[in-house]
């Protein structure tokens, strides 16, 4: 609003005293202050609201003048219910520095000109932002995206002072303003998102308000463009990959208008929702061929060729990948409709989701996974620029214990009391002729996850036991993986140096880990064959004086 739009309203009670050659400046907002330097509040273009209090004598008036010059303020406004008259030497300080001043008669209250401008501001701020996003919204419909949602989040921060942040169903940050401030803390945003799934659940309609100590958020709903919230057959079919904008305010009591225009904000960021589940098509298609041919027993060669063509798309510029993990997701719904319900597609963007590093923001750190969805089943191939060891001889990766851990809250409360998310991780593994063992041991993995208590379970490679591997209904694949995992670096050493590393450790196993007897049985100095067994345990992680180690030793060179 314009200074000159304040003397227009008689209910002000404002009285011109200089400035009115500068009556067309904009106001964007107002502060009441008695304070002798209140610039550390002032941020430009306030009305300043005083009772005199800070004046002493008339020297003081020519400083507090200049400080609010130098803050940029658009006006000042005196009151006369403590002094009467303005006194001269404020009038004629506002002269020199060209800083219009008014005088606000005794009967009119501060807090009346506060309501009134900030509700002409807001007001104004509300039409400009909703034209913005009217116009940001064309944009993107026809054309590349303008910026993403933090360009629309940066508009309610600077024009509407809404702080307001993009969070997944699993409560990772996707977009935040820029001009709020820091972005939230993961353990809110958990909350938020948790609150939102367990609304969304009870079929109540947002926005969702939950107040978290002193602040109030409400929770919007992010759907896909185009599709209404009936438009699903069920709830479950989309509550588990659904966005939400979430407002640092309480909603409760907003005017249709403002609830509009947050509805319009909801629908220009699910336009960047839907371009990025378009940029997920290239990668879920390998996925999908990768896995055709696997589960059609494909010639290694052939999966190896597809491999390297699916590489460069998961691993920018880096070619190929050394290693690569599987995991296997499933969501199971109880009750008469659950066997309508696209589970699998549910479990693959779910998956997706799960997969990101929850530390990571923005919408696009998906880029490096490819998940295919067959039946009930979501199946994602990671992968993995290299595989280190951990100072625990663990392969490092993904890891099934860690996986869920900052996504269970949320997840639980979406999947509510009728629904189970169950995952297993396979080892990694380093050939085309590893991946269907990978994909077994995934599968059995996430089946040991399902045999638990809990909504959302998840199981590795590490917690199939070397005893486990006797039971009947363990896939064959999975103990070939157990064994390849196990025996491989040493067949590898073996071919590339001629060590003889499984032939040292049959003997060794034979000789129930006596070094004299092994050393007489291989015709080798007892030195000799102590380098033998430090070079197997360094190349698998395992130690030959664990009895553990030993059983799995002897089992895999039995399968093999």
């Amino acid at each position: 609003m314009r200074l000159r739009a304040l003397l227009d309203t008689d209910a002000l009670g404002l009285r011109l005293l200089g400035g009115e050659d500068e009556l067309d400046r904009t106001v964007r907002g107002v502060m009441t202050t008695d304070l002798r330097d209140p610039s550390r509040y002032l941020s430009g273009g306030e009305l300043v609201l005083t009772g005199l209090a800070w004046r002493r004598d008339a020297e003081d008036s020519d400083a507090f003048v200049r400080i609010l010059v130098q803050a940029g303020v658009a006006a000042l406004a005196a009151g006369e219910a403590e002094l009467g008259n303005v006194p001269d030497d404020l009038v004629l300080a506002c002269a020199r520095n060209r800083l219009p001043l008014f005088a606000v008669h005794e009967s009119v209250a501060f807090a009346t000109i506060t309501e009134h401008v900030v509700r002409q501001v807001s007001g104004e701020r509300a039409g400009d932002l909703a034209a913005v996003v009217d116009r940001h919204r064309r944009m993107m419909a026809s054309g590349p995206a303008g910026g993403g949602p933090d360009v629309v989040l940066d508009l309610l921060g600077s024009d509407l002072d809404l702080r307001a942040w993009v969070l997944s169903p699993t409560g990772r940050l996707i977009a935040g303003s820029k001009t709020t401030g820091p972005a939230l803390p993961a353990d809110i945003c958990a909350k938020l998102a948790a609150e939102h799934l367990a609304a969304a659940r009870t079929g109540r309609r947002g926005p969702h308000r939950l107040p978290l100590g002193s602040t109030t958020y409400s929770l919007f709903p992010v759907r896909s463009s185009g599709r209404s919230p009936q438009a699903s057959r069920d709830v479950r079919e989309t509550v588990l990959s659904d966005w939400l904008l979430a407002v640092e305010a309480d909603a409760g009591d907003w005017p249709e208008e403002r609830l509009d225009l947050l509805q319009g904000v909801t629908q220009l960021i699910s336009v960047e929702r839907d371009r990025r589940d378009a940029a997920r098509t290239v990668r879920r298609r390998l996925a999908q061929e990768v896995l055709e041919l696997v589960q059609t027993g494909a010639a290694p060669a052939e999966i190896a060729a597809r491999l390297r063509v699916a590489a460069p798309v998961l691993l920018p510029g880096l070619g190929a990948a050394p290693h690569w993990q599987v995991v296997v997701a499933r969501v199971e719904w109880d009750g008469g409709t659950a066997g309508e319900i696209e589970s699998g597609a549910v479990a693959q963007s779910l998956l997706e989701e799960i997969l990101v590093d929850p530390l990571s923001a923005g919408p696009e750190h998906s880029d490096r996974i490819a998940v295919a969805h067959t039946g009930d089943e979501a199946i994602a191939l990671v992968p993995l620029p290299a595989v280190s060891t951990e100072h625990d001889g663990s392969e490092a990766g993904i890891l099934a214990d860690v996986l869920l851990e900052s996504v269970r809250d949320p997840l639980a409360a979406g999947l509510d009391d009728d629904g189970r998310v169950t995952l297993g991780v396979s080892a990694a593994v380093h050939s085309a002729e590893g991946l269907r063992g990978a994909l077994e041991e995934a599968r059995h993995a996430r089946r040991v996850a399902a045999a638990r208590p809990g909504r959302v379970c998840a199981a590795g490679h590490q917690e199939l036991a070397s005893h486990v591997l006797l039971l009947p209904f363990v896939p064959d694949d999975v103990r070939r993986a157990f064994t390849a995992r196990l025996l491989d670096p040493l067949r590898d050493y073996d071919r590339r140096h001629r060590a003889e590393l499984i032939p040292t450790l049959e003997a060794f196993l034979d000789c129930d880990g006596s070094w004299t007897r092994c050393a007489t049985r291989l015709h080798l100095h007892v030195n000799t064959l102590r380098y033998r067994v430090g070079r197997i345990e360094q190349l698998t992680s395992r130690d030959l004086s664990r009895l553990e180690d030993k059983l799995d030793f002897f089992l895999a060179l039995r399968m093999s």
